[in-house]
């Protein structure tokens, strides 16, 4: 291979390395300003699954007291 083959790969590789590097640090840097849209739905979702539960739990406890009476 000739001296200028090499340092042509060379520079090819130099300048794939950066785009990649910049891509990186921009991806990462978006995932971290990006609100996690998922994370609401489920907490949304924990609490009207848990508000339904709680409901039930109450009825029971009431139909309880009407038991003993």
């Amino acid at each position: 291979m000739s001296l200028y083959l090499q340092f042509g790969v060379l520079w090819i590789l130099a300048i794939v390395g950066a785009v990649s590097v910049v891509a990186g640090i921009a991806y990462a840097v978006y995932r971290f300003f990006t609100p996690d849209y998922l994370e609401d739905f489920e907490e949304d979702f924990d609490d009207d699954f848990d508000d339904y539960f709680e409901d039930d739990e109450e009825n029971e406890e009431h139909e309880e007291d009407k038991d003993e009476e």
